[in-house]
Order: C-alpha cells, then structure tokens, then sequence
C-alpha cells in the first residue's frame, strides 16, 4: 500500500538520537511543521553516550528538560583503580564550584537512553513523537524542497519537504546517498560496552583493573538504574560472547575476580574507534548533524554533546528561515559547527592517547564552555572591546532582580526562541522599536532590571549606554554603543527578526477622542508632504502586515490541503478546499495590484 502526499512538512528529520530530538524540541516550540522518521522498530535501549557536559545542561535547561535530566543520572564517580598492592581513589572529573556566570559545573553521568527519554517526553509535551520503523529509503531535491521516500508498517510513503535533515548516525544513509566524503581514520581501538546486571562489585566508584595493560577492563554505575556498564578493549581478530555467561568469564579472566557475576546484559556492542568529519555539512536543502557529520572516540564524552549542540545551532536558524529570513542564514550552520567539530575530535583523540597512559584526568576542555563562535558572519565585531564578552562568546549568566523586587536570572530572560537585547545603565527611550522574537530589556536604576551584586557588569564588562544582542542559541551576536544602535537594527532585518507593523484601527464611525492618522482636503487627499509621507508609512505598514497573514493564510491552507488528501476526499471538503485556493489566488492578485498602485502613486 502506498501513500503519496505533495506537502507534508516544513523538515524531515531522519534520526531519533540526541540530535535529532533535540532539533524537533526547537522546531517544535517555533511552531515548524516536521516529520521524525527512524528506521529502528523502538528506541534505543543503550547507555553508549552517557556523558552530560556543562554546556549541554545549559542547552537543556533552555529547551525545558534539564532538572529531569539531572534527576535521571547523577554525577561522576571517583575512580578505583585496583592495582597489586591494593585499590586506589582518584579524581577522574574535575570538578568546579558553579558560578554566577556558570552555573553548571559539573559534568554529569546519565545514561544515553534516559537522556533520549527525557527528551522525548519534552517532545510530547510540545505535542510530538517519533515515528519508529520509518525507514528513509530513498530522496530526491530541486529548487523548491526535498520528496522523500520513506518505507513504513503500512507501505511506502511519498512525502514532500522543504529541507531534509540526516541525523542517522556514523553510518547514516543520508550522508551516503548525497556522495559526501567521511574522511578521518580508524584509531587502532576496538572495543566492547555493555550495559549488565552484576553482583559483587558497589555502585559508589567507577571500578578499573589492569589499567597498564592491554587486559584492562572496566565497570561504571550507570546511576538512574540498577546496571553498570562494563567497557575493555578487545584484540581485533577475537570472536566475543556477549551474553551474560560470555561477559562473566571474560570478565574473570581479565581481573581473577571469581565473585563478580553478570547476572544479564540489557544491551552490548563490540566497535571500533574511530575519528571522523563530514567533507561538507550540506548539500542544497540537505543537512548533516550529529554523529552523521562527525565520529568520535568516546574518550571525554564530547561525541553526544556536540551532536545536541549541532541540532540546537541548527534549529533557530532553519525555523528564521522557513519564516522568511534570507537563505543565507543557513549558511552559516557549517561556518560555525564544522570547525567545533574538529577542534572537539582533536581534543578526544588526545584524551584516547592519555588514556592509554593511564591519564584518565578530565579538566575544564571538557565542558564546551568556552567554545564559541568569534569567526562566525553572524559575529558582529563593532566596536573594538579590550574587556567583556566578544561577539561570538557564550553568553554568561548572572543573577538579576527584576524592578518588581523578584530575583531572576538572565538564563530565564533568554529562555525561549527568541533573541534578547539588553540594554546597560540606557535611557529606554533609546531602546529600538519592538520587533517579533525579540525581547528588550534595560539593565540599571533606570531599567526593568537591576544588576544586584554587580554580576552583569562583571560577567559582561558593559559601559554605560551599551547594547548587547544575545543569540536564541545563548552566543553574544553584538556589543554596540548607544549611538551604533541602528548596526543592530541592520542586523536584524538579515536575521530575519522583523519590526511589527502597526495597523490601523478599522471603523465606520468618527471620534474627537481619536486622532486621524493625517490631514486631509475634502477629497480625502494629504495636503502636505509630511502628509503624503505619513500615509505611505501607514500604507506600507498596512500592506506588510497583510502579506504576512497572507504568507501563515497560504501555509495553513497547504495544510489543510495535505489533510485532505491524507485522509481521504469527501466533495464538500475538495469543494471547500478549492474555495481556499481562489482565495489565496485573489489575496495575491490583490496584493500585487496594491503594490503596483503604490509604485505608480510614488513615481507621480
């Protein structure tokens, strides 16, 4: 049985994983249409990235799930390392105090299929799920969007899109289908990771034997369950029995425990290591992210979070985009995301080498605070800073208290999909007009928030009268003096953050308690021309608010029209259907005679 739609999503999203949840929670709650497919029959039952960096739980709060999260798992472990003369605890996390400016610190330890779990009930709650045993069997692009062939329980679908997102992981489909190069290099490392029910050992250290040997084995609690996950590198050429039976003897075998039992294994896996980039992240309207366009060794726990923090890039920016921000935005994903990627695959191949040492420290790299973007287009360097964030920085927390006496933070101004705009020691009066997806707030005695404590000031390093634009992704997009405001005016007209029009108020009936918009003779006509330039103003307000209803009219009959044929005909509803599409037809005829009457009253 087939089923063949001409439109039925703004984005596919192929993959289920951290990433791909992650870019349907910010597609989700910016109202764009998407489809999440994955050719798994449920999802996945493995702990393999289990690792929560400082800058994923900042991340996660934004998108509304981090205290589930955190609730899920627990922090890391100290290290007990059993050697011929007895156990010995070390530090294996460095762990910091959090900060005003970062108020996570401490890397978490959650096993991957309760992260993913946690973020599929977000999903639900923003009135989404996943559709397992969808396979991508195929796609198709031109100029306009993406037909996509996906095979489901029911038979083939045909389904339309405007982009295509592959989030299939480090053998993805996607990636193969469009030819994209895989360049990177096998580590020499093959492994196993296994997800067990074990006597014997205690939940309060993550155990490790033989660590100065190629016998070396290993068993983590996974906290939020009553597992371990057992992880030791295996020769190349070995057959393994992963079974519970399998794993206990190769277990004893390494370390000579006898009273260590695995009673089950929940899930297990043997691979390789391998270290991996994507030649390019895009091809037209198709997007790589996550383990699709980067492989890591797991060797710091960089691999799910920089996946989660591609998506994150990712979303706001397709969303600007489907809402009729330039094409040129999206450019900009791989300029910013690729380079991460690259710096982070590094940084985990030098921790793999460490670790073959017997360095199993972990410092402050790991955390993916300080990664930004300083070299990103979207970076707007005006004017020259010596102290502060730079355009580019991950924008820092601090605690704040709104000007009805309620302390705050600047974490919950930024939560959202919008941008923020914050205004230092400023006249509001200056502040630019209002605009949608923008948030504005002034900072000082005479704003709507006060710096208690001084945090701002220090995490920030504003003058008086200074301006800072925050991205939806929570990276500093632009410092400016009061004076260069209307750069960030610019700024956002690229980004497609435009100002509100105002409307005319419509009645029939005149009032001496509202004031006309302008003179007028007896014929109707502006005398002056301050006049005539108030009634075009008006008039070009009026006509660009009506193409954007015009533009949300248009989608939501392509909806309802991709309803229709989804779920079958009946003649009152094509009737009905039709009707919608003449009107559409005629708001367009309409709107461009508008326009066309403007163009010739101006050249008059």
């Amino acid at each position: 049985m087939s089923h063949t739609t001409e439109t039925d999503a703004d984005v596919i999203i192929c993959g289920t994983g951290a990433a791909g949840l992650t870019l349907a929670i910010d597609l989700a709650r910016r109202n764009v249409a998407f489809l999440l497919i994955d050719k798994a029959p449920h999802p996945f039952v493995g702990s393999r990235g289990k690792g929560i960096q400082p800058r994923s739980q900042e991340v996660f709060e934004d998108l509304g799930v981090i205290d589930r999260i955190v609730a899920s798992g627990g922090e890391y472990p100290v290290q007990r390392i059993y050697t011929a003369d007895g156990p010995i605890d070390q530090v294996g996390v460095e762990m910091s105090e959090p900060t005003p400016e970062e108020p996570y610190q401490i890397p978490l330890l959650v096993p991957q299929f309760l992260t993913e779990r946690r973020l599929r009930e977000r999903l639900a709650e923003l009135g989404h799920a996943p559709h397992y045993g969808h396979e991508l069997v195929g796609f198709d692009q031109d100029a306009d969007g993406v037909t996509a062939r996906i095979a489901t329980p029911d038979g083939e679908q045909t389904v339309r899109s405007t982009y295509l997102i592959g989030a299939d992981g480090g053998s993805s489909f996607v990636r193969k289908s469009l030819g994209i190069g895989f360049p990177g290099k096998t580590l020499g490392v093959r492994a196993i990771v296994a997800d067990v029910y074990v006597d014997g050992v205690s939940t309060d250290a993550w155990h490790r034997w033989g660590e100065d040997t190629a016998r070396q084995v290993s068993m983590c609690p996974l906290y939020g369950t009553d597992m371990f996950q057992l992880q030791a590198p295996v020769p190349f050429d070995v057959d393994l029995d992963l079974s519970a039976e399998g794993l206990t003897g190769f277990f004893r075998e390494r370390t000579g425990r006898h009273d260590v039992v695995i009673r089950s294994v929940s899930w297990a896996s043997a691979f390789q290591m391998n270290a991996r980039l994507a030649e390019t992240y895009r091809r037209g309207r198709v997007f790589l992210t996550g383990d699709a366009a980067h492989c890591h060794p797991p060797t710091g726990g960089q691999g799910l979070n920089t996946s989660v923090q591609d998506a994150y890039n990712l979303g706001w920016k397709l969303a600007a985009v489907l809402d009729g921000a330039p094409e040129s935005l999206l450019e900009t994903y791989e300029q910013e995301r690729r380079p991460i990627a690259e710096a982070v695959l590094g940084l985990s191949e030098k921790l793999l080498e460490a670790a073959k040492n017997r360095d199993i420290h972990r410092g402050r790299e790991v955390s993916q605070l300080d990664l930004g973007y300083l070299n990103s287009p979207l970076s707007l360097h005006t004017p020259e800073r010596d102290k502060g964030v730079l355009a580019g920085d991950r924008a820092p927390d601090a605690p704040v208290t709104g000007a009805g006496g309620l302390p705050t933070r600047l974490f919950s101004l930024f939560q959202g999909p919008h941008w923020t705009l914050l205004g230092h020691d400023v006249d509001d009066t200056s502040a630019p007009a209002p605009r949608r997806g923008l948030r504005i707030h002034t900072i000082g005695t005479r704003g709507d928030i006060l710096d208690t404590g001084d945090h701002v000031h220090s995490a920030y390093g504003l003058s008086s009268e200074q301006w800072v634009l925050i991205r939806p992704d929570g990276y500093v997009a632009a410092v400016v003096d009061a004076a260069d405001l209307a750069g960030i005016e610019t700024y956002l007209d690229t980004v497609g953050v435009r100002p509100v029009a105002a409307t005319r108020p419509t009645t029939t009936e005149s009032s001496a308690d509202v004031p006309t918009e302008t003179s007028s003779d007896s014929t109707g006509t502006p005398r002056t021309r301050r006049e005539h330039r108030q009634m075009r103003t008006a008039a070009e307000k009026r006509l660009a608010t009506a193409q954007r209803e015009l533009h949300q009219l248009s989608r939501q009959v392509q909806r309802d029209l991709r309803s229709v044929r989804r779920h079958g005909e009946t003649t009152a509803i094509v009737a009905r259907s039709n009707f919608a599409e003449l009107a559409v037809q005629s708001i367009n005829r309409l709107t461009a005679n508008l326009r066309t009457d403007r163009t010739d009253r101006t050249d008059q």
